[in-house]
């Protein structure tokens, strides 16, 4: 299991034991932004999908709060996404990057999610403190190349492109998913066409404009060694 630690705004930190951890896809509010998602998916040669929203389980220790993702191979990306973590008493919402093999993708999308984390930041909100203005908090994702900081900005947006927490919420209840330990992360938003997304770095912001709080989570890539064999 993965053990995630958040920092909240009045300081509080809750630990997280992840037992569950599941992907969203295809979950824009506006359809054209799915559409959208969608044909920049089969560029890359990513069939379609059947079903809209999709749902995809993800091994739970690939939840992660980290600075370095292991790939291997140069054709992988984030994707700007929040999360919901559930502890014992609360619903938390955090920044997410959903990091994806892209190579592996275009064979099933539940493989290739389950081939690198889904990284998370450390602080969160509660989510019953921020219900009043989801839709206005700001997500987006900037990439950056060599040893550079994250600067190029590929995704923005507001929550309001996806489907609220509320609907993943009833999700989680009428599958019996609905517990301590489960995180669902989001699903993503439309990326820039006129940027790279086999980025060296990635960088996820949540921005909060009533009160300027922001929360992010950002890694580097590190490339494996050649395999022998």
């Amino acid at each position: 299991m993965s053990q995630l630690t958040f920092t909240l705004p009045d300081g509080t930190v809750e630990n997280v034991e992840v037992t569950t951890l599941l992907n969203a896809g295809y979950a824009g509010r506006n359809q054209e932004e799915v559409a959208s998602h969608i044909a920049e998916l089969a560029e890359l040669g990513v069939p379609a999908p059947t079903t809209i929203p999709a749902m995809y389980p993800i091994s739970p220790y690939l939840a992660q709060q980290t600075d370095e993702v292991f790939v291997q191979h140069g054709r992988t990306s984030g994707e700007a996404e929040w999360a919901l973590v559930i502890t014992e008493d609360d619903v938390l919402l955090t920044a997410a990057c959903d990091h994806t093999d892209r190579d592996l993708e275009v064979h099933s999308v539940a493989w290739s999610k389950n081939a690198a984390p889904d990284v998370l930041g450390s602080h969160a909100w509660r989510l019953s403190e921020i219900a009043d203005r989801l839709d206005d908090i700001t997500m987006s994702a900037w990439v950056g190349e060599g040893d550079g900081e994250p600067s190029t900005l590929i995704q923005t947006g507001t929550l309001a492109d996806l489907l609220a927490p509320k609907y993943w919420l009833d999700v989680l209840r009428e599958r019996g998913l609905y517990a301590p330990g489960t995180v669902l992360v989001s699903g993503t938003i439309s990326m820039r066409n006129d940027v790279d997304q086999f980025a060296d770095s990635w960088k996820v912001a949540l921005r909060d404009p009533s009160t300027g709080d922001q929360i992010s989570c950002s890694y580097r890539t590190v490339r494996m060694p050649t395999p022998i064999g």
